[in-house]
């Protein structure tokens, strides 16, 4: 299980599932858009973008888009 606690201030942040080793990644360039992969640290998928403008839906989004792929 992922915990999600990004601020929109951040450029990069990563997020590990002890139980699965999985890793989601974020990136922003204009902490507006953010992309979302998912994998390992050799090897990740675009799940997609998502665009907030406050950590609280930055974090809602990402919990919701994880969700929909794992």
């Amino acid at each position: 299980m992922f915990d999600f606690r990004m601020s929109v201030r951040e450029n990069f942040a990563s997020f590990r599932d002890e139980a699965t080793g999985r890793v989601v990644f974020v990136d922003s360039f204009d902490n507006h858009e953010f992309n979302v992969r998912l994998g390992t640290f050799d090897e990740s998928t675009e799940l997609g973008v998502i665009v907030a403008d406050s950590s609280d839906a930055l974090n809602s989004q990402l919990r919701e888009l994880v969700a929909a792929h794992t």
